[in-house]
């Protein structure tokens, strides 16, 4: 039988942190992983307040997120905010978190997230009257090894344009402001002021303090126990004391999401996996101490530590072989009763991340062990949180899979609270979407799998263009995966989809080596380029989201979504969906196959992501539209290069010349007997084709491209040459360049933005606004003077210009047309063409001279 665990132990007098006697710290665990059919028919405790039927938004889940999520709706101004909670505030993982509160992220995005969450937790007791327990001495990363130095300028040079404060220290900042440390052992750190730990259950009564006074409920204990959706997109929740009526539906459950969302009819790629930390008693050299310790990271020993009192705390993260998650918990259900519970402690699992930790805070073997934490945390597959509405759920939105939840809290909660009253996110989270992993792909076992991965190595180098391995390849393969490994692909990894980065061919060095500077592609995806330029190319485009649009409403539904015009009958054109504050919410290739029919193709990562919103601009215009997700059962292949057109006019009979096949248009033709839909245009800017066609005949059109191709040097490319391509012909990238943090014409999108044109499309007084009002920042395209190994931008580096901190590159590459290194960036409108700034790369500030347009003009404008 579970009990709530005892933080005391029988004799630790004895007991120090060695690793022969862990049966003698004697602690007082669940030795199961819950309670099996207990309290199933137990009665449900009375409510704390009396029960209500109608609600504006329910909250499903009384953590740290779902009650910031009630609290920033209710300030906002949301009337009838109803958050249920099965038994009381906490239970699940917030509880027993460790309280890490940090600045840090090694993404952009949830910088943002991070920074608002520090900001409201400084002011919480201040406004609630409620103490946190908010500890603010700083965070320190160590790095060991020479690559981990390299790490830490990278991510410097990601900060300077962000919000927060974060510098390097030397060994001797780090000695004097860490003195238990053993120096021999560090090169250097990156330091975050300003940040550090919270008591988590303090902060939640805060927060739910704070919902309360601006009019929100808290009803407790209340499971809920059904979810049924109404016609009109409105939700009826059940529980034991009744069933409430609500428009909007927020799952914010932690490990209970799995189960709440199946009431819904939803799977969700989550599960929970044991994580431990420990507390000792007083440690002599650490009550010494004259001021708090920051809370170290030891990346390279996989744990972090931090004060606790006079004591320290450690918390490992084990390797992926030694670590335990709740997978029964998913194939199943969370056992009944589980909630302020833990786990058995499991020592020999973190025993080498202790001795590490020993040996860099030598003063912890004086130690003796207090208490053992080990519960349940809950991870998405990447570690990456499932934020915001879902597809096919009308008025059902998600905030789950917080592997660090004390810290997204905050910002999630203001987040996720903006979305819902307004309609669209507040600023660019694609990485949270939780529409990210389609039904069509995803299983338990790769959920298992990258989890496991995700955990193990969350400490691992972050490189850039990192790949990891686990559960790959998935079902989502092209029919010449195979074909393209024989021949020498390395696979990069989008939205479940295998695709070629770069081909090896002999004489390569193979496989993935990560670094920060130039590795083992860089002259292949030179090859690559040169023959495309040259000669002709053949790439595998399978992964693009391919949406088709048709009904009675069909023309008017784009032409609402969409702000270019409508192409012809046979044409295609770039549109952009905007949403209602003019922002760039995605890019589209619309192609209007008939009168009443469009093929809208958009990036692999945004598949899902697009189809929600043309699924709620659907229903909100209540437009006769019907969509079909072609994404797995089409595929394509492009063709690029100054010799396609002689290669494709020798598989197809159709007339391919520039007069019968212009730039821009669509035709259906038999390329060799396979029916295909080509698509006069390619991302690389050279003269080429994008060839639809059904799955199954990929392998035959494949062969017969690369058959009739040698007699014109015909190779195989992939992403990184079409990337290098793409920029230096201007053409912009959605989620880099633009996205839900810019508008349309600081991006350099405005002759794709029809202001003229008669339809309201969404957006359009948003961006007549912003025209009017003049813009503060532009897109401007960067020649970066780097060194002869690079590192090459890659997008999101700081921009310096007079020793200060201007803008940032958005994306960027190596040029090898222009034999230069090349990116996009956006800078203050004073900054003109011409002009030298700097481009922070590696902790070396190198000169880029601006320029207005791109240095290669692309094939359709020549």
């Amino acid at each position: 039988m579970l009990r709530k665990l005892i933080y005391k132990s029988r004799d630790l007098s004895a007991t120090h942190i060695g690793f022969q006697n862990y049966a003698s710290i004697g602690l007082q665990y669940s030795t199961k992983q819950g309670i099996e059919n207990e309290d199933r028919n137990a009665p449900i405790r009375p409510l704390n307040k009396s029960w209500r039927d109608t609600a504006n938004t329910v909250i499903i889940g009384g953590g740290c997120v779902g009650v910031s999520a009630a609290y920033h709706l209710a300030k906002s101004g949301m009337k009838d905010v109803v958050l249920l909670e099965k038994s009381e505030l906490t239970a699940g993982s917030t509880w027993h978190a460790a309280g890490l509160a940090t600045y840090f992220h090694p993404g952009i995005n949830l910088k943002n997230i991070h920074y608002y969450s520090l900001q409201l937790y400084s002011k919480l007791e201040e406004e609630t009257g409620q103490n946190v327990g908010f500890h603010t001495p700083g965070s320190l990363r160590i790095a060991s090894t020479v690559e981990r130095m390299d790490e830490f300028r990278y991510q410097m040079q990601r900060q300077g344009w962000n919000k927060a404060d974060q510098y390097m220290l030397t060994i001797d900042e780090i000695a004097e402001l860490v003195p238990i440390l053993n120096i021999n052992k560090i090169l250097g750190g990156l330091f975050t002021p300003n940040d550090g730990h919270i008591d988590p259950y303090s902060l939640t009564q805060a927060l739910a303090l704070g919902a309360r006074k601006y009019g929100a409920e808290i009803l407790m204990p209340a499971p809920v126990t059904g979810l049924r959706s109404r016609a009109n997109g409105t939700w009826d929740v059940e529980t034991p004391h009744g069933t409430i009526h609500t428009n909007k539906v927020l799952n914010a459950c932690g490990f209970w999401a799995h189960e709440v969302g199946r009431l819904a009819g939803i799977e969700l790629p989550l599960v929970p996996i044991h994580h431990q930390y420990m507390v000792t008693t007083t440690i002599p050299e650490v009550k010494a101490l004259s001021r708090e310790i920051p809370v170290l990271r030891d990346l390279d020993g996989s744990y972090y530590l931090r004060q606790e009192k006079d004591g320290l705390l450690v918390g490992p993260y084990e390797s992926p072989d030694k670590m335990r998650m709740c997978d029964e918990w998913v194939t199943k259900n969370v056992p009944e009763g589980f909630g302020m519970e833990l786990f058995e402690p499991d020592l020999n699992r973190i025993e080498k991340e202790l001795n590490s930790a020993m040996e860099m805070v030598p003063c912890l073997q004086h130690g003796e062990i207090k208490n053992v934490t080990s519960g349940p945390i809950t991870y998405a597959p990447e570690n990456v949180p499932l934020i915001g509405p879902f597809l096919n759920l009308p008025n059902y939105f998600v905030a789950v899979g917080f592997g660090y939840g004390i810290i997204h809290a905050g910002g999630v909660g203001r987040y996720i609270a903006d979305w819902m009253i307004d309609g669209e996110p507040s600023y660019d989270l694609i990485e949270c979407d939780p529409n990210r992993h389609s039904p069509s792909w995803i299983t338990k076992q790769y959920v298992f799998d990258k989890a496991r991965e995700s955990y193990g190595l969350n400490n691992l180098l972050g490189h850039p263009k990192e790949e990891r391995w686990a559960g790959r390849p998935t079902s989502r393969v092209s029919g010449v995966y195979q074909t393209l490994l024989d021949r020498g692909a390395e696979m990069g990894f989008h939205a479940g989809w295998e695709q070629p980065n770069w081909f090896s061919l002999n004489g390569d060095e193979r496989g993935y080596t990560p670094s920060f500077r130039r590795t083992n592609w860089f002259k292949p995806v030179g090859r690559e380029v040169e023959a495309v330029l040259t000669q002709a190319g053949i790439i595998d485009l399978t992964p693009f989201g391919k949406i088709e649009i048709h009904g009675n409403d069909a023309a008017k539904f784009v032409d609402h979504i969409c702000a270019n015009f409508l192409p012809k009958v046979g044409c295609t054109n770039i549109s952009h969906m905007l949403t209602p504050k003019g922002r760039v919410y995605s890019e589209l290739t619309v192609s209007r196959t008939a009168g009443k029919c469009f093929l809208c193709l958009t990036g692999s990562g945004s598949e899902l992501h697009d189809l929600r919103w043309m699924e709620e601009k659907k229903i909100a215009g209540q437009f006769d539209v019907e969509f079909r997700n072609l994404t797995d059962e089409v595929a394509c292949l492009g063709i690029a290069g100054p010799r396609s057109r002689e290669l494709l006019g020798k598989v197809t009979s159709e007339d391919v010349s520039h007069e019968a096949f212009p730039f821009m248009t669509h035709k259906q033709i038999n390329v060799s007997d396979v029916a295909v839909t080509a698509i006069r245009i390619s991302y690389t800017g050279e003269l080429g084709w994008e060839l639809y066609h059904a799955k199954s005949d990929t392998l035959r059109l494949y062969t017969a491209l690369l058959q009739a191709g040698e007699q014109y040097g015909v190779i195989d490319f992939g992403t990184y040459a079409m990337g290098s391509m793409r920029i230096e012909k201007g053409f912009r990238a959605w989620g880099a360049d633009m996205n839900m943090d810019t508008n349309p014409f600081e991006a350099g999108l405005g002759s794709f933005i029809k202001l003229g044109k008669k339809a309201n499309f969404i957006g359009k007084e948003a961006v007549k606004k912003i025209k009017e009002e003049g813009l503060k920042r532009h897109l401007m395209f960067l020649m970066v003077d780097t060194a002869e190994n690079g590192p090459d931008p890659e997008g999101n580096e700081t921009i310096w210009y007079n020793n200060e901190v201007i803008g940032n590159t958005t994306s960027g590459s190596y040029g090898y047309q222009v034999k230069n290194s090349i990116a996009f960036g956006y800078l203050p409108v004073h900054i003109s063409e011409g002009t030298t700034v700097q481009v922070e790369l590696l902790g070396e500030r190198r000169n880029a001279v601006v320029q207005k347009m791109a240095p290669v003009v692309h094939e359709g404008a020549r």
